[in-house]
């Protein structure tokens, strides 16, 4: 499985980076699949840099809060108005059962049809995995001010040509504070791509919104993961304070996600 960085900036786009979006491909065997997770503000663009935006297979929203959603919005108008024809039918798009109306609230179109003649909305049911070719992505409910906020995990089984299946997991925090649902979406996981918005000490009065690179590192060391990255950081947040606060708690590989990166898992 390969992790791009489309976008990583917490809460909205700063100068070096769209806000959330993380691209995901994986082969099969027969094909190369393409899936997102999150398509929020700015993220769009970035995205068209790595594939073409009608090699979609699904896109898998953590919640509905703009920096994770609104680049639906454009893809809509992508899908609707392609002078040359939209030739890849609706995309698949998985997440919290009020994504269909509160996509089209926000073009200003009526609930009906919405964007349901361009997307699939599909709703997310906890620990209710779903399938798409080679990933397996299930959703964990976490701790963030919104009717629904999931944690995905998201496994793949790929063959690399000697004909024996290679399994390995990726785990996405979305938005969350600590919770035991956030360890359980990131047991044993290769890579956990964690969001650290808050610092400690500056952040310490705010609860069930965000983690600190602190709290994001005690996660991936109680959950086992064996390679934390850092993400969602806000353009007042510090990279490397988040690093250090996170060091002490967690002895795996560490970073911080940077915009236009990719890792293999």
């Amino acid at each position: 499985m390969k992790l791009t960085i489309v976008g990583c900036s917490g809460s909205f786009p700063g100068p070096q980076s769209p806000a959330s979006c993380y691209l995901l491909t994986a082969n099969d065997g027969d094909r190369t699949w393409r899936v997102l997770l999150d398509l929020g503000s700015g993220a769009l663009g970035a995205v068209q840099r790595y594939l073409d935006l009608q090699d979609i297979d699904a896109i898998f929203l953590s919640h509905l809060h703009p920096d994770h959603c609104m680049d639906l919005c454009g893809l809509h108008v992508a899908v609707r108005w392609d002078p040359q024809g939209w030739k890849a039918g609706r995309v698949k798009v998985w997440g919290p059962a009020a994504t269909a109306d509160r996509i089209a609230t926000a073009y200003g179109l009526d609930l009906e049809p919405g964007m349901r003649e361009e997307f699939d909305f599909r709703n997310w049911a906890e620990r209710t995995p779903v399938q798409v070719g080679p990933f397996r992505v299930t959703p964990y409910a976490v701790n963030h001010p919104v009717e629904e906020a999931y944690a995905l995990r998201v496994e793949t089984t790929e063959w690399d040509g000697t004909g024996v299946p290679r399994v390995t997991t990726l785990a996405y925090s979305g938005d969350t504070d600590s919770c035991p649902a956030l360890v359980d979406a990131a047991r044993d996981a290769h890579l956990f791509l964690c969001e650290a918005a808050f610092q400690e000490g500056r952040d310490d009065g705010i609860s069930g919104v965000h983690l600190t690179g602190k709290r994001a590192a005690e996660a991936a060391a109680e959950a086992g993961a064996r390679r934390l990255l850092l993400t969602h950081l806000p353009v007042w947040t510090d990279a490397a304070t988040v690093l250090a606060e996170a060091r002490p708690a967690f002895d795996g590989g560490l970073a911080v996600a940077v915009a236009g990166v990719h890792y293999h898992i």
